[in-house]
């Protein structure tokens, strides 16, 4: 056997399908043979290696035992002369596998190889090709000295971007995204590390490599994607804590004395400070548009206030300033608040659930504007002209927002006005049904065809000409199908059109399309296997709504529970568990098997507690939890814990 794969899967089901067809391809005509080593992922990833590539080996995992063990389950197993590490986000090309292997062989001295890897815009990654950690190459990382002086061999040894990207170099570490390695090199180095439990072991396996006398190089003319966001995660508390405490695994292995101190120390103050960047960063990410929000309806508010005080009263100082310190505040809260809860913030770029949001804070501030005394009611009018103002101003925003991402001050229409599909008339239609059928609007521009094709349906040019149709009709959304073009054809459009388009893709015979618009983020998909409501986040947050405020009902009226629940202390217990998040009120009648249904928290009563008795079967209790999941809205909460109430206490 000439090559092993060996691809580690975790949650990722869709990406692995992408990655598996183009191994396939890639293998053609090669001794090759493929590993794929699950880590008890829950969306089914194992069922769908055992159903469409059988030719795959399988190793399903019970746990997680993390990237390191698994890789080494496979590796212990390979046969290969050598063995490749690929990520499950990766996509190759048709002749990844024999450039490789032929660059290989021609450098004995070689024990691992990295490629040029992309991300999911086409932007190069620069951890394709990595430097030694030492500390002051650790530091010039983290205090991003790498990033303000790229090309600095001072500055960024990390990334190496002083060496030429046109050219095979030497390169001390490798990703661990796709890393190939020759065998017998294994054999003197050892295999992955298993104290990393995610992150670092590349860097601990290039470092031993190198030590067992062999050299790691870098090839830029090899080309891969890896969409990155999908199986790293970044950007989270989680992942800067299990990065560093790598980092420092790695130091207190390899270094001795003063220098590890040094490094491990260093380390340790970055974990926190990267900690605190983390936290203020994704708290603005997600609070930058609310609070924008929040700052124009006050500002607006105000202005009306000063308005309508001369236009109206004909008196400047009508207003107390009660109404600017009491009631704006409250006003722009509930307003801020209701978009919030009806998704207005869940896409940036959805008026609909906007102006749902506005309807109904101002009907909530105008109840509440009811209860008031009458020094904090003012005057209607305000709310009024206010309501008005929240919409015009959100809206505007929202416009603007699109305009910088599509040129279009049109939200509603956002990527449909210039989407493309680059494929056979046959492919094209099956991608629109599929696109129709997940309910997504999108407005066809029209199909790429992959050869001259006029009278084709809808063609707007073929593939020798990618380039100009894209700028010709403004392509912001391009969807490739891999059954009509190759994966090479792909990686090399998406290195030359760059980040300015959003690329998808759609393997053969799949009902998926995915993509990834950015390195940090996680993947998008266009699929029919997510029917499930309860799965979105709006209505994930919703239920918890509905969660707190019927435990705090629960909790604030238990004099009154005698009346309609059976045990009054079972009520109150499942009230403090719910408000604390441990369970839901309503919940499935068993725990699903894994993959089958969206996670929930175990339910106080179930979908079924209504008819338990009269004796209903365990199979028509699954599917009465199967229909809950995928029909989810709150008033079906709110129905079904008012049908069950006596059952609330257990």
């Amino acid at each position: 056997m000439k090559l092993s794969v060996v691809i580690v899967s975790y949650n990722v089901k869709y990406f692995l399908e992408q990655a598996l067809n183009s191994v396939r391809k890639a293998s053609e005509g090669l001794a090759v043979e493929t590993w794929v080593v699950d880590n008890n992922s829950a969306d089914g990833s194992a069922n769908l290696v055992r159903e469409k590539f059988p030719w795959v080996r399988l190793i399903a995992n019970d746990d997680n035992p993390g990237f390191a063990r698994a890789n080494n389950q496979a590796i212990r197993q390979a046969s290969g002369e050598f063995i490749l590490l690929l990520n499950p986000d990766t996509i190759v090309a048709e002749d990844t596998f024999s450039k490789c292997l032929s660059f290989m062989d021609r450098h004995p001295e070689a024990g691992g190889l990295g490629v040029h890897m992309l991300d999911g815009s086409g932007q190069f990654l620069p951890e394709s090709r990595r430097g030694f950690p030492t500390p002051w190459v650790a530091f010039c990382k983290t205090a991003g000295l790498s990033r303000l002086f790229p090309r600095s061999k001072w500055f960024n040894t990390y990334y190496l971007g002083y060496l030429p990207m046109d050219e095979p170099h030497e390169a001390d570490i490798l990703s661990g995204a796709f890393m190939l390695m020759r065998s017998e090199a294994l054999a003197k180095s050892g295999l992955l590390d298993e104290s990393f439990f995610m992150y670092g072991e590349d860097i601990d396996l290039s470092y031993r490599l190198i030590q067992a006398g062999y050299q790691n190089y870098f090839l830029p003319d090899v080309k891969i994607i890896h969409f990155k966001g999908e199986s790293t995660k970044k950007g989270t508390l989680n992942y800067v804590r299990i990065f560093y405490q790598a980092m420092i695994i790695f130091a207190q292995k390899h270094f001795r004395g003063e220098r590890a101190r040094l490094f491990v120390l260093m380390l340790q103050t970055a974990v926190y400070l990267r900690a605190v960047i983390t936290v203020i960063g994704n708290f603005f990410r997600r609070a930058r548009l609310p609070i924008l929000d929040a700052l124009l309806i006050f500002a607006g508010l105000v202005t009306l206030k000063q308005f309508w005080a001369n236009y109206h009263f004909h008196n400047p100082d009508y207003y107390d300033d009660l109404v600017t310190y009491f009631n704006f505040p409250l006003y722009t809260a509930i307003w801020i608040l209701s978009v919030f809860f009806s998704g207005g913030y869940d896409r940036e770029t959805n008026i609909r659930r906007v102006v749902r949001g506005i309807f109904l804070g101002t009907v909530l501030s105008a109840a509440v504007y009811g209860f008031l005394g009458l020094a904090y009611r003012p005057s209607r009018a305000l709310l009024i002209l206010g309501a008005g103002w929240a919409l015009v101003s959100m809206t505007a925003i929202r416009s603007l927002l699109h305009f910088t991402a599509y040129g279009s001050f049109y939200p509603e229409r956002a990527a449909a006005s210039s989407m493309a599909v680059a494929g056979s008339e046959a492919e094209a239609a099956r991608v629109l049904k599929l696109l129709q059928d997940t309910g997504l609007k999108r407005r066809y521009t029209g199909r790429i065809a992959p050869e001259a094709d006029p009278d084709g349906d809808k063609v707007i040019g073929h593939f020798d000409n990618l380039e100009r149709v894209t700028a010709l009709f403004r392509i912001r959304e391009l969807i490739f199908c891999m059954q009509d073009t190759g994966h090479s054809r792909v990686i090399e459009w998406m290195s030359r059109l760059g980040p300015g388009i959003k690329y998808r893709m759609i393997a053969e015979g799949s009902q998926t399309v995915v993509g990834s618009s950015s390195k940090n983020a996680a993947g998008q998909l266009y699929t029919l296997e997510t029917p499930f409501a309860i799965a979105f986040p709006e209505n994930r947050r919703n239920k918890r709504v509905v969660d707190v405020l019927t435990a705090l009902l629960v909790l604030l009226t238990f004099p009154l529970q005698w009346i309609w629940v059976r045990n009054r202390s079972g009520l109150i217990k499942h009230g403090w568990e719910v408000l604390r998040g441990r369970k839901t009120w309503v919940g499935y009648h068993a725990p699903p098997e894994k993959g089958q249904l969206p996670e929930l928290k175990p339910g106080v009563i179930s979908p079924s507690t209504f008819w338990a008795e009269t004796g209903i079967s365990a199979v028509n209790a699954r599917q009465l939890d199967r229909l809950y999941a995928r029909n989810y809205t709150p008033l079906n909460d709110l129905s079904i814990i008012f049908k069950n109430r006596k059952s609330l206490g257990g």
